[in-house]
């Protein structure tokens, strides 16, 4: 909730200077928490702000153990799934090509969606 609400406020930010800068969203990026439903409410984040998932990271422990060897997890080891997660990542990112004013949500509709995709069930 608390990655969704500050992406909603950066866009509220964007939408303020977009007028007068030229501020743009160029979409949003889902650094996975590995959590049920987590992809599609993302991606349904994205579609209310008006604007697209570009990413979806998956968790990976290569991500803690590349930290503590206080390296990235490319320079750790080039090889990992992981790794090119992120290569992807930066691919998907150069790419892009969406540049849009998000429509930001009221808090009411963040969590309705936290609702709507049953991370508050047990």
């Amino acid at each position: 909730m608390m990655a969704m609400y500050a992406a909603n406020n950066i866009c509220k930010g964007i939408m303020k200077y977009a007028q007068s800068g030229g501020v743009r969203l160029g979409g949003l990026i889902c650094n996975s928490r590995n959590v049920d439903n987590e992809k599609e409410m993302i991606a349904e984040l994205a579609r209310k702000l008006g604007t697209q998932m570009i990413y979806f990271v998956p968790r990976d422990n290569d991500v803690q153990r590349a930290e503590i060897n206080r390296k990235t997890v490319i320079e750790w080891n080039g090889e990992a799934n992981q790794a090119n997660e992120y290569r992807g990542l930066a691919k998907a990112i150069d790419e892009n090509e969406m540049f849009v004013i998000p429509n930001p949500l009221e808090i009411e509709e963040l969590e309705q969606l936290l609702l709507d995709y049953g991370l508050l069930e047990a």
